[in-house]
């Protein structure tokens, strides 16, 4: 199952709940996205080429990352731009997701591993701008 998250036709992260599985490869992620999120499932024996990555030069105006839960359970609060609440969802072992715009926060609901992979290099305090905010009704969204 993929969970699209929107705001006002804005995407702000794509969740690929654990259980997802479909032949072949599907990306989730427009083409212009800095962060790429696929899928990949392949028989046995199927070859994927050898190959090397072309140095191409890249703008990257915009920190998107990506969240592997390795266990536990997260909820994850979505934000505008303005730093205002939306909705909140939730995440267990195994999803994976992309946190592509407006900002967010998360609260561990059970103990929790997470793996993040986002672009560098990293900036240090230029890369994010943090915010008090307890939300005072949590609405989330299946």
């Amino acid at each position: 199952m993929i969970v699209q998250v929107y705001h006002q036709s804005k995407l702000l992260a794509v969740i690929v709940r654990a259980q997802f599985k479909k032949d072949g490869i599907e990306f989730f992620t427009p083409g212009d996205f800095s962060q790429q999120l696929g899928y990949m499932n392949r028989p046995k024996g199927y070859i994927i080429a050898p190959h090397v990555h072309n140095l191409v030069e890249r703008k990257v105006t915009l920190t998107q990352e990506v969240l592997y839960i390795k266990s536990g359970k997260v909820r994850v609060d979505f934000y505008d731009d303005e730093r205002n609440y939306l909705e909140s969802r939730i995440v267990n072992t195994g999803d994976v997701i992309l946190l592509a715009a407006g900002g967010h926060g998360f609260e561990m609901l059970e103990s929790s591993e997470m793996i993040e992979i986002k672009q560098g290099p990293y900036c240090g305090d230029e890369d994010k701008v943090r915010f008090d905010h307890k939300p005072n009704k949590i609405n989330i969204t299946s």
